[in-house]
């Protein structure tokens, strides 16, 4: 028999596999990290013996989810200004605050408070798009947890930067260091095209191909976002990118709302990515973006929270669950985005957008182990004739039972091995007092 590191039984595995298998009684076979084998119970107990061997009945066993857009450090802004239309929320309240308040501490405090979320929520690699990203990595080792950082590039100043190329001088640096690294990488983010000018743009495209990175960036937010643009320049925001030439397979493009054939051809075309995020997009009134027509399209579509300012949580099972009705409803077709796509949308597709998805985003041979065991045992997830329906349709993250990154446990019976809950709560309950003075 081969020795391994770990060996989960569970009543189900859910691998998000090319063929969306459901395997029943089956068990995850994990070594250094990466997964061995997933097979039946019986067979791995004749295969292999392990150092730990758990069964989870009642359980299911899913790939850590990939949350692939929000700003972490904003959990900190949660709740602060609700109920506002996208450019008043801006304007008027968090760029502002941000102003006064964003800093190194702010930062790093706000992204372990948002790790310590996501990881209670299954998620076990995120996206951010952000300020002081060194600052965030300096959170985010710790704990475990993956990531990909977009520093943020804007035309004008900010609290971490003077202007772009200060941004992109500080960023580039972190792009080389962190290239090949196993738990953070690090890629462009210029903030969205009303502003970020053409000039900075060219010199993110050719960083972006001379350091063989990704960029991710805020695009179609909202109709008045294109309205502005073809007033200004005659052009939609999707054109420019595209006559630009940032548009591509490296090119992950957030939200993409207030899209007409012309735009999701270009994206098909080129192989771009699209960054869906249905919640923060509903709460703030920006508009749809059409997951079914993309889909249908030949476009990869991800799954992002946005962040906590905007959404209000980091739940990728509710957000999930928000995808897949809002794509029926704006498709006016039930079978549009079904559970088992909605779970892929959340997990191999957040993978291929980060081109990561040879090591991540689903539970087969060869990949890296990280997942998540979901509780349907109680009277919530009763009777059970599919466990994804369940899963999409009727889970909250409450369910979450267990989290591993890498084989490596971080959440066991919902309690934190890698970060200081209380202490989280702490430091959240300090910074609102000085914030809200």
């Amino acid at each position: 028999m081969q020795t391994v590191d770990l060996i989960v039984h569970a009543s189900w595995i859910i691998p998000v596999n090319q063929a969306r298998d459901v395997l029943a009684d089956h068990a995850l076979v994990v070594d250094q990290g990466k997964v061995v084998a997933t097979l039946p119970s019986k067979e791995a107990n004749l295969a292999y013996q392990a150092k730990e061997e758990l069964d989870l009945a009642g359980r299911a066993l899913i790939p850590g989810l990939i949350n692939t857009h929000g700003h972490a450090a904003m959990t900190l802004f949660r709740g602060m200004a609700d109920d506002l239309p996208l450019m008043t929320w801006l304007n008027d309240h968090i760029w502002p605050a941000e102003g006064k308040w964003v800093s190194s501490e702010f930062v790093h405090d706000g992204t372990q408070i948002a790790i310590a979320e996501m990881l209670r929520s299954g998620t076990t690699t995120y996206s951010d798009n952000y300020f002081f990203p060194e600052d965030a990595i300096r959170a985010i080792l710790p704990t475990k947890m993956r990531a990909q950082l977009n520093f943020a590039v804007l035309d004008f100043p900010n609290n971490w930067a003077s202007g772009p190329d200060d941004a992109l001088a500080k960023g580039t640096e972190l792009v080389k260091s962190y290239r090949e690294h196993d738990q953070v990488r690090v890629i462009y983010g210029p903030h969205a095209p009303y502003t970020v000018s053409d000039e900075p743009l060219l010199k993110i495209k050719a960083l972006a191909e001379e350091h063989g990175v990704g960029i991710q960036m805020h695009v179609h937010e909202t109709q008045g976002e294109v309205d502005d643009a073809v007033k200004a320049n005659g052009e939609r925001p999707v054109a420019r990118l595209h006559r630009l030439g940032l548009l591509g397979p490296h090119f992950q493009a957030v939200h993409m709302t207030a899209l007409n054939d012309d735009d999701i051809r270009m994206c098909a075309e080129t192989g771009t990515h699209i960054i869906h995020n249905p919640e923060s997009n509903l709460k703030l009134a920006s508009g749809f973006c059409p997951v079914d027509a993309l889909q249908k399209s030949g476009v990869n579509v991800a799954l992002g929270t946005d962040g906590a300012a905007s959404n209000n949580d980091l739940d990728m099972l509710g957000e999930m669950r928000t995808a897949a009705q809002l794509a029926k409803a704006v498709a006016m077709n039930a079978e549009a985005l079904p559970a088992y796509e909605a779970l892929a949308v959340a997990t191999i597709n957040g993978a291929k957008a980060m081109n990561r998805h040879h090591e991540l985003g689903s539970l087969e041979a060869g990949k890296l182990a990280d997942f998540a065991a979901i509780d349907l045992s109680d009277i919530e997830s009763a009777p059970i004739y599919d466990p994804v329906s369940h899963i999409v349709y009727a889970t909250s993250r409450q369910q979450v039972e267990h989290v591993w990154i890498g084989g490596e446990q971080v959440v066991k019976h919902r309690e934190l091995l890698t970060i200081d809950r209380q202490e989280m709560i702490a430091k959240a309950s300090t910074w609102r007092s000085k914030i809200k003075e």
